[in-house]
């Protein structure tokens, strides 16, 4: 008994810690722009996805997310270029995303309407688009399905190294890795 109250109390910390004070996160945050916005729920036995990388000679469509490197307390990391926190999901070792359901309520995966725009900082060559299963595209970042947590606002970082959802989740490094656990 004393092991599944330290568990649940470990759990509800974990949420604490990243913002999950159990209100309508729609209620208390500004509406977020269409690249933020997920679509209606998908399934989890999405279909396969495919993953592609932008090129230099691939010039950025005008409607593509931009992401740009900002510093932060775990280091330089990405954020979009409204100051959004962006993560990734370790269990997704391939640009497949696996967060969907209530997963992708809490991690909104970063959406982008065009190739995705390199900000400053930002190794062009890294980023890239996988089709998720309700077609829309999904920024990716050396092959990492990218995602911001819902319930942070601009310029928060609470979420580093934080097991969610079945996985832990990581702030993304310039280069294109997990920020080591801070």
């Amino acid at each position: 008994m004393r092991t599944r109250v330290g568990a649940l109390l470990g759990c509800l910390l974990l949420l604490a810690a990243c913002g999950d004070d159990g209100s309508d996160p729609e209620a208390s945050d500004p509406t977020p722009s269409a690249s933020e916005t997920p679509m209606d729920t998908p399934t989890s036995d999405a279909p396969p996805t495919k993953a592609t990388k932008t090129t230099k000679s691939d010039p950025p469509a005008a409607d593509g997310t931009t992401v740009v490197v900002e510093d932060s307390e775990f280091g330089p990391m990405l954020f979009d270029d409204t100051g959004q926190a962006i993560y990734l999901f370790d269990v997704e070792t391939t640009a497949e995303p696996q967060c969907y359901d209530d997963c992708e309520e809490a991690w909104p995966p970063v959406f982008t309407e065009g190739e995705p725009v390199a900000g400053p900082g930002v190794d062009a060559s890294l980023l890239g688009t996988t089709e998720r299963s309700d077609g829309r595209l999904q920024v990716t970042y050396n092959d990492h399905p990218l995602y911001f947590y819902a319930h942070e606002g601009k310029h928060e970082v609470l979420c580093h190294d934080v097991f969610l959802n079945g996985g832990n989740w990581y702030v993304v490094e310039p280069g294109g890795d997990a920020a080591p656990p801070g």
